[in-house]
Parts: structure tokens; sequence; C-alpha cells
């Protein structure tokens, strides 16, 4: 399809175009709720145990049942991306998770809490998935990564900034403060969204949502091989830095013996790293194929692994040494995850929300699945869940191998 030379699609149906800056810090705002929603009330669980009568297991589970909700649900906010529009869908859900973060906020009972982060759930993951589609709308190629690795590189803060944010708001307030002010940044966005993003999908593009059609491809999608290792292979590997995030109470509190401002050890590092791999992804778009770019971003995810295994086995728990290897690590991520992802939208460009949703639900599926089985296993020491990095990454590499092997990069073009 024709490009201006700006490499976006020129589009009469668009209203008020945003710079490729500002679209950027947009799309990643809207990304960064589900962050937002996970990491910064996680210093405030002995403060919501003691207030509301709970025991850790059980504050531990609104995180769980926040994932599975997310994970359900966001295999259906592309389908509606496709059907309603862009706008319209993002608009609508993150008014939605504002309401269930009041929900949060004024719950009586742990009962009430679990049932305010299952509607956060169900709304949080709109923004992700429907910014990818939009990345997709406007660009391809080179332009397609250098806007993705742009919104990774804003979107990395969110994990550095909601710990140490609900810390303050802690102590600040109490544990309530930190829900108020989800609520408060959900309709900003929504607000945000409604009067600057322009609708990048026009009427003629979009998708029925009758059940047989739709069926039709969600089957298609799923039952597509390059597609599916794709998606794994981005799932598995978040899932090796995620692990972290899950385990965070115990790392931080526990094994380095951190109060609650100590989350910045862990998440300041991650986010640098993050920040780093996502400006080289931008940087090496077009001058490096996807597949030279996946490469160097495994290179470096194991180069971590090593380290962190080497430090988790030999040494007692400490800062900063116990923590940098994740830096590196969440470096490869950054670097290998845009290319990835964008493989895996180009096999379904009429479904591009649709896609961008099923790759959501592998990853926040295997979220939720670790969140209530494998974090809780390999927790209670640094070399467990150094062992958990390491075994979530060899099966990303498994699943990119395994790609490979299928020539799907010779059919791509990504080679």
């Amino acid at each position: 399809m024709r490009t201006t030379t700006s490499g976006v699609r020129p589009k009469a149906y668009m209203i008020r175009p945003l710079t490729h800056a500002r679209l950027a810090s947009l799309l990643a705002a809207l990304s960064s709720i589900g962050p937002f929603a996970i990491d910064a009330y996680l210093p405030a669980f002995p403060a919501i145990a003691a207030a509301l009568g709970a025991s850790r297991l059980e504050v531990q589970q609104t995180l769980t049942i926040y994932m599975v909700a997310l994970a359900s649900m966001v295999l259906w906010h592309g389908a509606l991306a496709d059907r309603f529009g862009r706008r319209r869908v993002l608009v609508a859900l993150t008014v939605v998770f504002a309401l269930a973060s009041l929900v949060c906020a004024l719950a009586p009972s742990i009962e009430w809490l679990w049932f305010g982060r299952a509607l956060q759930g169900l709304s949080g993951g709109a923004g992700i998935v429907v910014g990818r589609a939009v990345v997709r709308d406007l660009h391809e190629g080179p332009q397609a990564q250098r806007l993705m690795s742009r919104v990774m590189l804003i979107f990395a803060l969110a994990p550095a900034l909601a710990p140490m944010l609900g810390a303050g708001l802690l102590a600040l307030a109490g544990w309530r403060a930190i829900f108020f002010f989800l609520a408060l940044f959900g309709l900003a966005l929504a607000w945000t969204t409604w009067r600057f993003l322009p609708e990048t999908l026009a009427e003629e593009d979009r998708q029925p949502l009758h059940p047989r059609p739709l069926l039709r491809a969600y089957l298609a999608i799923f039952r597509h091989p390059a597609f599916m290792l794709l998606a794994l292979g981005v799932a598995l590997n978040f899932n090796g830095f995620f692990l972290y995030v899950l385990s965070a109470p115990v790392f931080i509190l526990e094994h380095l013996s951190l109060g609650s401002g100590g989350f910045v050890w862990l998440f300041g590092p991650a986010v640098g790293g993050m920040m780093i791999g996502s400006t080289l992804s931008e940087r090496v778009a077009g001058r490096w194929s996807p597949v030279r770019t996946v490469g160097f971003g495994f290179v470096l995810m194991f180069a971590a692994v090593v380290a962190n295994a080497a430090v988790s086995g030999l040494l007692v728990p400490a800062v900063p040494v116990s923590v940098l290897p994740i830096g590196l690590f969440s470096c490869g991520m950054a670097v290998a995850m845009p290319s990835m992802s964008l493989l895996g939208l180009e096999i379904f460009p009429e479904r591009r929300g649709m896609a961008s949703s099923c790759q959501s639900f592998l990853q926040i599926g295997f979220n939720a699945a670790s969140s209530a089985l494998v974090a809780p296993l390999l927790w209670s020491s640094p070399l467990g869940l150094a062992s958990g990095m390491g075994m979530f990454t060899a099966l990303g590499l498994c699943a990119w191998m395994a790609w490979w092997r299928l020539g799907a990069h010779v059919r791509e073009g990504a080679a």
C-alpha cells in the first residue's frame, strides 16, 4: 500500500493527526494501564491484608484474578476494535477501567477487592491490544518497528514509576489512595483519547461480529503455526522477566531485606534495560533485518540468564548485584519483542486487531498461569527465580527456532 515520505499511509478520515512523538506517548500511556494496575499496589500487600483481614495468599489472589480476567478479555478487544473502530473501543474500556478502580478503592472486604480487580482486568488490556493495531494501521516495515520501539521506550517507564508512586501514596494516604489514583488516571486517558487520538480504521475496512465468521477467523489465527510460534516466543520471553514482577513482594522484602521503598531496586534496572533495548531496536530498524534484531535480543537475554544464575547461586542476595542481570535481560527482551510482534501481525493484515488480541491473550495467559502456579513454587529462593528465567528463555528460543525452521522468515521477508 502506498505511503507518504514519512511512512504514514494517507488516510483522509483521520482527525487531529498527532506528531510521531505525541502518538507514541499516547499509545504508551494507554498501554501502561495494565502495568500500573499490576505494579502500583504491590508495596501495599501487607497493608491491604491488615485492613481487610485477609491472608497474604488471599491478597496475592487479587493479582491472579486480575491476570485471568485480563487474559480472558484481551481475546475480544481486537475483534471489537476491528468492528467498531480503534478510538471508540479505547475510550469506552478506559472509562470502565476507571469505574472498576473506584470499586477497588471503596472495597469493604477482600471479596469486593477481588470483584473490582476482575473488572479492572476485563478492561485494562485494551490499550496494549488496540495500540499495536493502530501502529500497523499507520505504518509498515521499519517505520512500524520504529514507532513500536518508541512506544515501548515510553511504556517502559510504567513498571518503574508504578511501585514508587504506589509506595508514596501508601505512605501519604493509605492503600486506597492507589486505586483512587488509577481511577483518575483512567478518566484522564479516556478524555485524552477521545480528544486527540485519530481513528485509524476506515468504515469500509471494518469486520463484522457474526459468530461463525468470527469463530473461523479465531481458528485460522490459532491454527497458523508461524503466528503461534511467534506469539508463544514473545509470551515466554516476557514471562522470564514477569516472574520477578509477580514475586516482587517476596524478592524485595524478604530476599533483599528492603522496605517498601526498595521496589525501585528491582524496577529501576529493569526499566533502564527496557529503555536501552527499545532505543537499540528503534536505531537498527531498516538497517538490520528483523531476524538479526531478534537474534541479538536472544544473545543479551541468555547472557543475563547465565549471569543471574551465577549471582543467585554463588552470592548472598544484595543490591545492586542481584538486580543487574534483570536489567540486562529486559534490555534483550525489548530489542526482540517489537520485531517478533510485528512479524506476527503481518500474517493477518485484514485482522490486525484480532491478531493483536490473540498475541496478548497468549502472553497474559502465560502470565496468569505463572501468577497462580509457577511464581509461588520458585519465589522461595533467588536461585529458583533465576532458574525460572532461564527455563522461560530457553522455551522462547525453541519457539523462535521452530518458526525459523518453518521457513516463515522467507515468506514474511524477514531475512
